[in-house]
């Protein structure tokens, strides 16, 4: 089979999050036919690791699950679309095939394919296996197979939402100015988002670009009551050089001029961000492997989690990240190729 053909057997198998068991199973199978390789499963997460001689150990991880989608594969030429395609059943299909590769290497090898990523962080598949077996995915370096284009992105952005309550006082339509209506003041607050200039920060070296969105409005009673409460969610993309807590300092701030007494805002989720660790000759060398282009990543990704355990990583696989879940999702024979290579060469080294 070619490796489009690979890729077009993966995207076949349904696994929107919470739903992998089907995919871990072929995972697994297919692995445990290398003799070179420990298979262990671990709910829908599989890992293959080679235990040789070598002090070193490289990671290589991906996420079987993806969103909700067409799960039909379509050859267009030299491309292959279908939900999942770039995001990132091209990428596990390579991952599957280097993984078997008998050739020897001068290091040692974990492959991470795990569930649940495109879901609540508190469910990921990966924070399962550091949580219940971290010996599993104890390692030097990580590379984390999202799509990036063939280049290195490096660290990730991290992840914030907000939840905003803004308190008014009911009266009938009739009468308004006997009340508050607290959804003309959820105006004035996404009026205020809406003009948020992103703030850009460099950490070493690399251009971290913040987003403030709102992203969900809410409210209402009747259609003759002036509403008396509006809720507005926000999502918030941080930088690296920003923890929890001066993010979330920096949004309180943003927001004062719009946010009486009274109001609620509460932060509801957060998702560190992890810087570059370009510092690492591992993936320095990546980049280099890789043409020598990189740039921060634009989003939150599990780099972060790996920087939590200790792990410098970054993210790197076949297909245009734009392109990840949309409906005309694709990734090319090419970009299979150039991912193939360059890891290859790069677990090589």
């Amino acid at each position: 089979m070619s490796r489009l053909d690979e890729v077009a057997a993966l995207i076949a198998i349904p696994s929107v999050s919470r739903h992998e068991s089907a995919i871990a199973d072929v995972v697994a199978r297919a692995l445990r036919q290398a003799p070179h390789l420990d298979v262990e499963r671990v709910g829908d997460n599989v890992v293959a690791r080679t235990t040789g001689r070598h002090s070193r150990r490289l990671l290589v991880a991906g996420h079987v699950d993806t969103v909700p989608g067409d799960p039909t594969p379509q050859r267009e030429g030299d491309r292959i679309t279908g939900v999942g395609a770039c995001d990132m059943k091209g990428s596990l299909a390579v991952m599957l095939e280097l993984a078997v590769d008998p050739t020897a290497r001068p290091v040692e090898v974990t492959w991470v394919f795990y569930a649940r990523e495109e879901i609540a962080r508190a469910e990921s598949g990966l924070r399962e296996l550091i949580e219940l077996r971290p010996d599993l995915v104890s390692a030097d370096v990580a590379v984390l197979a999202e799509p990036t284009g063939g280049s290195v992105e490096a660290g990730c952005q991290g992840s914030m939402r907000i939840g905003v309550t803004l308190r008014g006082r009911r009266a009938h339509t009739a009468r308004p100015f006997m009340g508050v209506n607290a959804i003309h003041r959820a105006g004035a607050l996404i009026q205020r988002v809406a003009g948020y200039l992103p703030r850009v920060a460099a950490v070493d070296g690399i251009t971290f670009t913040e987003q403030l969105q709102v992203v969900k409005v809410e409210g209402g009673v009747a259609a003759n009551v002036v509403p008396d409460e509006a809720r507005v969610t926000l999502n918030h993309r941080v930088a690296p050089d920003r923890d929890r807590e001066s993010a979330w300092a920096s949004v309180l701030s943003f927001l004062s001029d719009v946010i009486d007494d009274g109001d609620d805002v509460v932060l509801e989720d957060w998702a560190p961000a992890a810087p570059p660790s370009l510092d690492s000759p591992d993936l320095a060398r990546l980049v280099t492997l890789s043409g020598g282009n990189v740039r921060g990543k634009v989003g939150w990704t599990d780099v972060a989690t790996f920087h939590e355990s200790g792990i410098p990583a970054a993210n790197f696989g076949a297909g245009d990240p734009t392109l990840a879940h949309h409906p005309d999702e694709a990734v090319s024979e090419s970009e299979l190729d150039d991912f193939a290579t360059v890891l290859r060469q790069w677990l090589a080294g």
